[in-house]
């Protein structure tokens, strides 16, 4: 397996959508889809391979390729297309057997339609293979109970029929077939029929539904409305089958649909080729930046030579923004609203997924490269002059005021620093107010900093909203800091990050590795100030039944957990030790205490 393919392996989405493997040459081998595609794809390079043909095929992979979709369906749906565009080399062996039907249109007058697993070479039309039987079989008894097709096997030739040499059967008797074996149905009519079905399972339903409404109108102009609302009912039913088995609206045909995301390096773009609400062609790919240009010019770009690549004439290009050009009798559209809408949302997503495995491709390969991006990011994203290589963020624990304490965490380079965590117990604070404590902090630790020359960081994270960016912010005034280091607030419970002086939060993207950085460097505040909170908290309750000893005062105490680091180790203490840490009264003293029953 080459390093190129390891990668991929190790960056692969969760979501439902489609593979493909490609061999050495670009060959694409196979298409596949799954409900969770990294699970699926990994179980093919398990070293327990039960398949010969799998195997062989595994052995040749050298590269793959996924498109994730809403749902598993559309994943059946989009492999299904693929497979029939593109005809890969084991699919087709792969479903040579049983398990892999096809859908027959019967080479002869008045065509049966059947699910067959042999290809016979006799110019019958075979559709498939199908992925699942269910699909096939779903599709099958749909087009069946919409048209009367005959089923049987006598040779219909016109001749034959017009020396009377049959009788119409039970199916007749029963109106699932029309009676072409007695001349009761006409050639042209039963072919049209064909036309219509043919249209179906390729996933252009305009002939059928055309078909329908014809003959629904032709029974209600002449006053048979039974007969009218039978059709009607075959009608919903078509309709109902084309809701559920097309990935966008079936009225959205051969559209150009173009997804893009960014960032400081690269652009990634991906393409959707839309055919009857079907999706027959999916690709992405990076763009390097060379220079500063903009996603608009990226995009214009990579529109043309994506379209000539995959030699596209579409009339209609679905966008996620505007572009400054026009090409010549196609409309370039951004859809606000509905199904087009959604597949451009689609695109996008397609687009954010392969530069997430793009991006954890990099962090395996090259970490520096990696923080170098996230850092530029952040830079950008939080409006800073300068990296924010070193970051320090603040939390305040007490429980109603009792044993408060704030933590100060540091991150260089976005990891944390240990060795640079601070606590603070607050000198000038009397009960719970966290405005005022976050002031003294605040200021008591840049303080400190500027008189020892030490470095300052370029971001301060506070956990809290506007109350307690503001106190801060008025400690860095104080010190005439303010301006010169960025300082925001992060709200916990809608991920809001403050600025001073504005009003409006900002909202970052839920996956924004800047919001994952924010996020646990407040965490690690969060958490390193209730683990002290906790200690003093406890240790607290500890001296406070100390102290009801009688003859034992404060200092008595700290000696005491200064050699025995517990009330537990006080408690279980001999005389003689407690004697000779303080004393022979002051020890008989604490010993009696606890010893006393």
């Amino acid at each position: 397996m080459n390093s190129d393919l390891e990668l991929q392996l190790k960056t692969l989405p969760s979501d439902p959508g489609v593979y493909r493997y490609y061999d050495r040459n670009g060959q694409l081998l196979y298409v596949g889809k799954a409900k969770n595609i990294k699970k699926r794809v990994l179980s093919y390079f398990n070293k327990n391979l039960s398949g010969y043909r799998t195997r062989i095929m595994v052995g040749k992979i050298q590269r793959l390729e996924t498109t994730i979709v809403p749902s598993e369906y559309d994943a059946l749906l989009l492999e299904n297309n693929l497979i029939k565009e593109h005809q890969p080399f084991y699919n087709v062996m792969m479903k040579d057997d049983k398990t892999y039907p096809w859908i027959c249109i019967k080479n002869e007058d008045f065509p049966r339609i059947f699910l067959t697993r042999t290809i016979i070479k006799d110019g019958s039309e075979y559709y498939g293979p199908y992925a699942k039987v269910r699909p096939a079989k779903i599709l099958l008894d749909t087009i069946k109970h919409i048209y009367k097709l005959r089923t049987c096997n006598l040779n219909l030739a016109p001749e034959k029929i017009a020396e009377g040499k049959y009788k119409v059967c039970l199916e007749y008797h029963i109106k699932n077939c029309k009676g072409p074996c007695e001349q009761l149905e006409s050639k042209e009519d039963y072919d049209k029929k064909i036309e219509a079905i043919r249209g179906i399972i390729k996933g252009d339903f305009r002939l059928a539904k055309n078909y329908l409404v014809d003959e629904m109108t032709s029974y209600a102009s002449n006053l048979e409305y039974e007969n009218a609302q039978m059709v009607k009912e075959r009608l919903d039913l078509l309709e109902d089958y084309q809701a559920k088995h097309t990935v966008v609206n079936p009225s959205i045909n051969d559209v150009d649909v173009f997804g893009m995301t960014s960032d400081e390096t690269a652009a990634y773009v991906n393409y959707f080729k839309i055919q009857n609400g079907n999706i027959i062609q999916s690709y992405t790919t990076e763009i390097k930046k060379i220079i500063e240009e903009t996603d608009e010019e990226i995009l214009e770009e990579a529109l043309i030579e994506i379209r000539r690549k995959f030699d596209s004439d579409s009339r209609e290009i679905l966008l996620p923004f505007h572009l400054n050009f026009e090409i010549p009798g196609v409309k370039l559209i951004v859809p606000k609203v509905g199904d087009k809408k959604r597949i451009v949302e689609l695109s996008e997503k397609n687009a954010k997924e392969y530069r997430l495995e793009k991006l954890k491709q990099v962090q395996i390969v090259d970490p520096e490269r990696h923080t170098n991006r996230i850092m530029a990011e952040m830079q950008k994203l939080l409006r800073m002059p300068a990296e924010p290589r070193h970051i320090e963020g603040f939390d305040n624990s007490n429980i109603q005021g009792t044993n408060p304490v704030s933590a100060c965490v540091v991150f260089k380079d976005g990891k944390p620093s240990k060795a640079d965590y601070r606590i603070f117990h607050p000198k000038t604070v009397d009960g719970p107010n966290d405005f005022a404590t976050m002031e003294e902090v605040i200021y008591r630790r840049y303080k400190r900093l500027l008189d020892e020359g030490e470095p300052l960081p370029q971001l301060i994270l506070i956990d809290g909203g506007k109350g307690q960016l503001s106190s801060a912010v008025k400690s860095l005034k104080l010190l005439g800091l303010y301006g010169k280091i960025t300082i925001i607030g992060i709200a916990k419970r809608l991920e809001e990050i403050f600025f001073p002086e504005d009003s409006i939060p900002l909202y970052l993207d839920k996956k924004s590795e800047t919001l994952k950085i924010l996020q646990r460097v407040r965490d690690e505040a969060h958490r390193f100030g209730v683990k002290h909170h906790r200690t003093r908290r406890k240790n607290s309750t500890i001296k406070t039944e100390l102290e009801e000893i009688p003859g034992v005062g404060e200092k008595s105490i700290e000696l005491l957990f200064s050699k025995l680091k517990s009330v537990k180790r006080i408690k279980e203490a001999p005389i003689e030790i407690l004697e000779e840490i303080l004393g022979k009264s002051k020890g008989k003293i604490v010993w009696e205490y606890f010893n006393s029953n």
